[in-house]
């Protein structure tokens, strides 16, 4: 038997009890400040409506050690300050017994936020009654038991965090590695042309219909576009295929470019064996072949020697606008087809490093939280 077990077998071997919360602990609303009260940064940090302190204040109306939720705005959010702090009115604060730990409440309280979140109102602003938080059955275990099961799940908490950071700095490295041998092999001298994009690429404009969950083909839209220029393999749209629409299908090795908003400039290449018509705020590019390798001109859109050129030529009057007529004005390194293929196996190699890692951090980062949920509630579940 572990510590926790040997606990349990001598001071609750029947079980525990449950109780509503507003018979163990004391619940009371913070006070409202004025926001021009606050300054950026302070001894006191201010929580109103979010886990982000809304600035910092003078004085604090909480110990260090307090558990809070937010009942307006992100309601239903749970914290735990280790500091003193300032509660606005949005939050319900809890003064603990002797026989309640504040750190152990925290945690019996994540448990079930899954369940406040599900009574929230979602009204202008979202809102958690007072009701509903009071009646929460919160099990009250001997103290010597909380305090054992606060060690385990801070000590999991700590693990769990520092791998993330372990893992996040390791995918920052490799990115910024990346970036450099990218740059690196896509910069040459003299006895390469520079060709603009006028020259040896046709652009066309997307399709315009509204997005269906059902249809004959895929429609990719500027959202489609992930971060890392790659199709989104999720939230899948479609549209019927006509005479119109089937003017707009992609061929395998097109290029899309998104030519509008935050995401000007963020291209994607289409190697998908599907159909799929593009959207009007998308541009595709094409072209003439033997002159650029589809695939080297997507990395070259992901290098500092496109967005150069990007965000000097882009229109930031009102929305950033980035049409065909620029986008033609672009001037690209046309080494010999042998090069680009050279160039490409290089950096797919590195896309391939960097794309792994960053879909096994989420992952990684997933499997961690389902592990913690599962014994956090298994520690906090009692008879």
């Amino acid at each position: 038997m572990n510590k926790l077990e040997r606990l349990i077998a001598e001071l609750c071997p029947d079980g525990v009890e449950y109780k509503p919360l507003n018979q163990i602990a004391t619940m009371t609303r913070g006070v409202r400040v004025v926001k021009n009260q606050l300054a950026e940064d302070g001894k006191y940090p201010v929580f109103q409506n979010s886990m982000t302190p809304l600035g910092y204040y003078e004085e604090s109306n909480y110990p260090a050690n307090t558990t809070y939720i937010i009942s307006a705005g992100a309601a239903g959010e749970i914290g735990y300050s280790i500091i003193a702090f300032w509660a606005a009115d949005d939050c319900f604060c809890f003064t603990c017994p002797e026989n309640l730990q504040s750190r152990f409440l925290y945690y019996a309280l994540i448990c079930q936020q899954n369940y406040l979140f599900s009574r929230v109102r979602r009204a202008s602003v979202p809102r958690l009654a007072r009701q509903v938080v009071e009646q929460l059955k919160i099990p009250i275990p001997p103290l010597p038991v909380q305090c054992e099961i606060v060690r385990i799940l801070d000590n999991f908490t700590e693990l769990t965090t520092e791998l993330t950071t372990e893992l996040t700095t390791e995918l920052t490295a490799r990115k910024k590695q990346y970036d450099y041998f990218r740059n690196i092999l896509l910069s040459f001298g003299d006895d390469v042309p520079m060709v603009e994009l006028a020259v040896i690429a046709d652009f066309k404009y997307g399709f315009t219909d509204t997005a269906k969950d059902q249809g004959s083909v895929r429609f990719i839209r500027i959202t489609d576009i992930g971060d890392n220029g790659k199709l989104q393999q999720s939230d899948y749209k479609y549209i019927d295929l006509t005479e119109e629409s089937g003017k707009y299908l992609l061929k395998k090795g097109d290029l899309l470019m998104a030519r509008t908003g935050a995401t000007y400039g963020k291209t994607m290449l289409f190697e998908d064996d599907i159909q799929a018509v593009y959207a009007s705020f998308l541009i595709r590019i094409r072209f003439v072949e033997n002159t650029i390798l589809p695939a080297y001109y997507w990395h070259f859109a992901q290098s500092g020697l496109y967005w150069k050129q990007a965000n000097k030529l882009v229109s930031k009057a009102g929305q950033p606008q980035f049409n065909a007529n620029v986008l033609r004005s672009v001037v690209i390194p046309m080494p010999l087809i042998e090069e680009q293929s050279r160039i490409v196996s290089i950096l797919d190699r590195f896309d391939a490093l960097t794309t792994n890692i960053s879909n096994g951090l989420p992952a990684e980062i997933a499997a961690r939280q389902k592990q913690y949920e599962y014994y956090r509630d298994k520690l906090l579940t009692f008879p």
